[in-house]
């Protein structure tokens, strides 16, 4: 596990880039990048895609996926990861989509369900479905923190 310090110069010593597709992480993802000096030299962009129409717009997420597995899934998580790298022309695109709470679960999709995305390569995308406990900013924070390490895990595949 790789800190943001060194993803970030990673990133920038193998000219590689990456953009991101954050729902519950509410730009969190984003942030904890370009808090690091030089990040400007990888982030592309960063889109917060809260609703479902944004996600659609922004991302080319299609209706048909959200209608069939919802927002929060392993489908919606893949389709934003492609969807902010093809739109941000970025190497890499990480997303993020779950509830973070205290509201908005159920018994099938729980407060702390979320799934995290990492597209790259030749159309690859790494794909974790998370369970994290806490309040909504724990919960927002650990799925940030683990959308990182899946970027960090994926640029070593490339």
């Amino acid at each position: 596990m790789a800190s943001i310090e060194q993803i970030v110069n990673e990133l920038s010593n193998r000219k590689l880039t990456v953009a991101t597709a954050e729902s519950c992480t509410g730009g969190l993802i984003a942030s904890t990048i370009v808090d690091v000096p030089g990040a400007s030299d990888c982030f592309n962009e960063g889109y917060v895609t809260y609703s479902n129409e944004a996600k659609m717009k922004n991302l080319g997420v299609k209706d048909e996926t959200l209608m069939a597995f919802g927002a929060v899934s392993t489908e919606t998580a893949t389709e934003m990861a492609k969807g902010v790298r093809r739109t941000a022309k970025a190497d890499f695109g990480v997303s993020s989509t779950g509830i973070a709470g205290p509201g908005g679960g159920s018994p099938k999709k729980p407060v702390g369900l979320v799934y995290i995305g990492c597209a790259y390569g030749d159309n690859q995308v790494a794909v974790r479905e998370l369970h994290l406990s806490g309040d909504r900013t724990s919960v927002r924070k650990q799925a940030a923190c683990a959308a990182l390490d899946l970027l960090d895990e994926c640029m070593k595949k490339l």
